[in-house]
Parts: C-alpha cells; structure tokens; sequence
C-alpha cells in the first residue's frame, strides 16, 4: 500500500468485530481491493451511531477508510447487501459464520486476491438462494483449498501416484489426497474413504457450481464429507474451528 494514500473506497464483507475502548468496534475486513484488513469504527455502540447497521458480520458494504496511526478509521459505510436472510435462522447464520471463520482462519493481511472475495460473495449469495446449505458450502470448501493452493489429490494416490480405482481409499491430511488401500495400511493417521463420497468430492473439484448443484448424495455420505473436509481443513490450520461444533449443537 502506497504511503502516500491517506484514504481508501473499498468494497468489503464484514468477517467480524469485537468491542474497542468504551464505544468503537475492531472490524475484521475481507475487501475486494485490499483483501484482509482491520478497522476502527469509531462510536459504532453509540445509540445514535448511524454507522452500526452497517457493520454487522457477513455484510457486503462500501467503506471509506482514513488512515490512522495503526488501523484504518471508517469514516463512511454503505450495504450493498446485507444478506438479512442469513440472519433469520440460526443454521443459515451458523453456515455464513463458518464461510466467513474459514475465510479469516486461511487469509492474512497481504493484499488483494479478488477470486477470495468473489468466491466469499458469492457463497453468501447461494446460501440465500439455496434451501440446503450443503452443496454451497461444500462447493465453498474445495475452491477456497484450490485458491489458497491446498487442493487435494483425489485423481491419483498422493503417496505412490498410481491412478484411484473403484473401490474404497483411505484419505491422509498429510500428504494431502487420497492414498490407495496399500499405501493407506501402511500409514498414520489417515482415514477411510468411501468411493461414493470420493465421487462427490471430485464432482465439486472438477464442477462449475451450476453442475455442482445436481450432486444429492445420502445423508450418510454427507455426513462422511463434512467429517472429512473438517478433518482436512482442521489440520492444515493446525487448530480447531470454532464453527462446527456450534452447527453440530443446532442440529441436535
């Protein structure tokens, strides 16, 4: 970012905030022009504050930004979308949540990546639309991993390279894909893989989201997935994520 620039317009979704002296928020940013950044509004909590609808987490608004010593200061705010819809359910909001915490967990404060941001958008956008946050979210997953270049192997076995035949695998986090029975035996900490959830997970790497949405696998099988995407996810941060627990309390 240039010294000179003492402002900035940015189009952004508010990833979090959090509580900043007596009557300011600390905002978490993902913007299309910048990519992460974090902010002070200032007098947000105030009752008067025109500014605080604006900056509620999984919003789409334009911000102008001032530079400050240490943080920007937003000086206006705009929605573009609020995406109210995610915000009248608790597992639409829980959905948008775990989009928006995998988002701040993989990203840094390193400049723009615009596929990020559309990617982010566009999720939100399909959990409006879509009744079954399944496919979006998990559609959500595998190009947020291709983006951010963690894209598993699941085409060919990531420990001897030998072509996946029809038959259940085994999946290791580690070497990042799907190991075949011989080498799965062989190795730690690595999980079974159904051929039936193997083909979905390829049907999303491979898809556009339009031939994504025909996918419908068996409530077993997405249960499978998910495990396995958390599992994958969880190690590649080498932290737990704060979101599924909460989604597995809302289904029970």
């Amino acid at each position: 970012m240039a010294k000179t620039e003492r402002s900035i317009r940015v189009d952004s979704v508010v990833l979090r905030h959090s509580d900043y002296g007596e009557a300011d928020r600390l905002l978490t940013l993902y913007t299309r022009e910048q990519g992460k950044l974090r902010a002070i509004a200032k007098g947000v909590r105030k009752i008067q504050s025109r500014k605080a609808g604006h900056l509620e987490p999984f919003t789409r608004v334009t911000l102008m930004l001032a530079r400050g010593h240490d943080l920007w200061i937003v000086t206006q705010a705009e929605t573009i979308d609020a995406f109210q819809p995610l915000r009248e359910e608790l597992d639409s909001m829980s959905q948008a949540a775990y989009v928006v915490e995998l988002l701040e967990r993989f990203s840094y404060e390193e400049g723009a990546n615009r596929e990020l941001f559309d990617l982010l958008v566009n999720t939100l956008e399909r959990l409006v639309a879509e009744k079954d946050p399944f496919v979006p979210v998990r559609y959500y997953e595998m190009r947020l991993l291709d983006l951010l270049g963690f894209r598993p192997l699941l085409f060919e076995c990531a420990a001897c390279g030998k072509p996946i035949l029809p038959e259940d695998q085994y999946f290791s986090a580690e070497l990042g894909g799907i190991l075949c029975p011989a080498d799965g035996m062989q190795k730690n900490l690595v999980r079974p893989v159904s051929m039936e959830a193997l083909r979905y997970l390829r049907h999303f790497q491979r898809s556009s989201y339009a031939q994504a949405r025909a996918a419908d696998p068996t409530p077993a099988v997405r249960q499978e997935i998910e495990a396995l995407m958390n599992h994958y996810l969880t190690y590649l941060l080498e932290r737990q994520l704060n979101t599924p627990e909460f989604i597995k309390q809302i289904r029970r």
